[in-house]
């Protein structure tokens, strides 16, 4: 067998021993005599998992009592909606910071609902940096305020977060959960896919506040009611069960065998600073984000040259290294090193670039 090394942004890689486990437990999960894939979403046996999942992701982040955790689906993108219907129900106003593609589509989905106000963008330098905020540019009448606080596509993260005082702060953390301790408390409500850091694409996870279920707005669909789905433990309808379950068997790897979040975080710090220290000495490669706002997950750099761009994801691609290329937006290479690349892989990496360097100085 001869496993590649998947700097894909998502679905990224997923731990070796998750697969192995996953691997060994297709056709037969803990003696019920079939596979996750095919069981009821009823039984017991799933009703377990289900259960389990929650419990283990509540402990790994900390999650308080007063926090309800959903399983849906339909991904980051369908909270773009259902975060509106269901919190900008007051004033019908909520403020958003856009720092790439996810916030600027999550402001324009929620202008559909109410009025969706930036109150600070970094647009204006492609999105290669996380603005400094004015609090006396917020509105303390919003229903909600929204960030991306890591952005796939351009590499940035924020590093402190607004202080939006009794206005409930939402975060899409779709490309950071998991991969450092975050204090859920400083926030209203959490989403995610799952495709980054979690396990496999199909399964969206929401953290929400008890204070803020029961808003919606009167003309809500069923299904994007985050009532519906606390009151039905998720279940109200299938949910993705075999990405729960992959969730669960992820969640175990970093809670059993990494120690943690606060172990996770330093695993994440050493790729990155081993990539970034090459890309800020070397001739040929440079970084595309201002240093203090640069991601753990996501890394953004060019050579300068679209050709030696392309060539160099060719050839990267040959040694093992793939889906190096950057998004279609900006262009470019882009290593995304989530929880589950390991050290060894952004050292071939490293090794990679600077021999490419070598040879087409």
């Amino acid at each position: 067998m001869n496993r590649v090394y998947n700097f894909s942004a998502g679905p990224s890689m997923l731990p070796e021993p998750v697969l192995r486990r996953a691997a060994a437990e297709m056709l037969d999960y803990e003696g019920s005599g079939q596979s996750v894939m095919e069981m009821s979403h009823r039984s017991k046996v799933f009703e377990g998992i289900m259960n389990r999942t929650e419990q283990l992701l509540r402990e790994v982040m900390d999650i308080p009592p007063e926090y309800r955790v959903l399983f849906l689906q339909g991904g980051a993108s369908l909270q773009f909606a259902m975060v509106p219907l269901n919190l900008m129900t007051g004033s019908k106003k909520a403020d958003f910071v856009l720092t790439g593609q996810w916030a600027t589509k999550a402001q324009k989905e929620a202008a559909r609902f109410g009025e969706a106000l930036v109150v600070g963008s970094s647009k204006d330098e492609t999105f290669s940096y996380i603005p400094e905020l004015d609090p006396k540019a917020f509105h303390a009448d919003a229903d909600y305020f929204h960030i991306c606080l890591n952005n796939t596509i351009y590499g940035t993260r924020f590093t402190k977060l607004p202080e939006t005082g009794e206005v409930p702060l939402v975060a899409d953390i779709s490309s950071c959960i998991l991969s450092e301790p975050l204090d859920v408390r400083r926030f209203g409500l959490l989403f995610a896919g799952a495709q980054k850091n979690m396990g496999p694409a199909g399964l969206t996870v929401v953290i929400v506040r008890d204070d803020l279920v029961g808003r919606a707005a009167e003309n809500t669909p069923t299904m994007l009611n985050y009532q519906t789905h606390v009151d039905n433990g998720s279940m109200f309808n299938t949910p993705p069960c075999y990405s729960i379950y992959m969730c669960m068997l992820v969640l175990e790897w970093i809670r059993d065998e990494i120690g943690g979040l606060g172990e996770m975080k330093k695993r994440n710090e050493e790729k990155a600073a081993l990539l970034y220290d090459f890309l800020d000495q070397s001739r040929m490669f440079r970084g595309t984000v201002r240093k203090q706002d640069r991601s753990l997950m996501n890394v953004p750099f060019v050579t300068g040259s679209a050709e030696l761009d392309a060539k160099c994801v060719k050839e990267a691609a040959a040694a093992g290294l793939v889906n190096l290329k950057g998004h279609r937006s900006v262009g470019g290479l882009r290593a995304s090193i989530y929880n589950a690349m390991p050290r060894e892989g952004v050292q071939r990496l490293v090794e990679f670039l600077a021999a490419f360097e070598k040879a087409n100085a």
